[in-house]
């Protein structure tokens, strides 16, 4: 990746809200990802406390092994997706760093987690330069396509390879698009997804649960 997609994608984190919300107004807060025949997955339905839970074995963008025992202790915010998302990912990511910053300096008690499910194209040092461009807290993880599986599992996160001719080598990945909090114990708290209430909303809701 270049330097000018590096450019490009801060732009996106700090310009893309006017086109989400134009986005929202007009697709009635659909994910974006339908224009290209896509079905938005429905809301996780939690039904128990083991139903979702941290739990994987992959590897950051700094090319290091972590599991998630290297986050214990700290609130995670998780949200699965891949580089060359259209849309969702990049208006998502841009949504991610916002409710950081507005959670200040608790926000280090936080550890944002972008695991891809796009593991061939996503390399380590495709999701280095990527996740840079968002937040300089984001985590990229990635792995092979079974450790990438094993981990999506674990969070019943839906995501399908797609043929798609017009896209970067022929396919896109559709994918959920939900940010889930974990406790500092790997444990299921919450799922937000960007566009249900404001950055500002969800930061406040994140502090109080850490607080209570």
């Amino acid at each position: 990746m270049t330097s000018t997609r590096t450019t490009q994608l801060r732009r996106i984190r700090y310009g893309l809200w006017i086109v989400v919300a134009a986005a929202t107004l007009t697709l009635g807060g659909t994910y974006l990802v339908r224009t290209i025949g896509f079905r938005e997955p429905p809301r996780p339905i939690i039904v128990g406390e083991a139903a979702v839970h941290s739990e994987f074995s992959l590897t950051d963008h700094n090319g290091n092994r972590v599991t998630e025992a290297n986050f214990r202790g700290r609130w995670q915010l998780v949200f699965f997706g891949f580089t060359h998302c259209p849309d969702v990912c990049p208006t998502t990511l841009a949504y991610m760093a916002e409710v950081l910053d507005r959670i200040g300096n608790q926000s280090q008690h936080i550890a944002p987690l972008f695991i891809t499910v796009d593991p061939t194209r996503d390399t380590p040092e495709v999701m280095a330069e990527y996740v840079r461009a968002f937040h300089p807290d984001l985590i990229g993880l990635t792995g092979t396509e079974a450790e990438i599986g094993a981990a999506a599992h674990a969070f019943r996160v839906y995501y399908e390879k797609m043929e798609e001719a017009s896209a970067p080598d022929g396919y896109l990945m559709a994918h959920a698009g939900h940010i889930y909090l974990m406790t500092p114990e790997g444990r299921y708290e919450a799922v937000f997804r960007e566009g249900e209430q404001s950055a500002q909303e969800m930061a406040s809701k994140i502090v109080t649960t850490m607080n209570r």
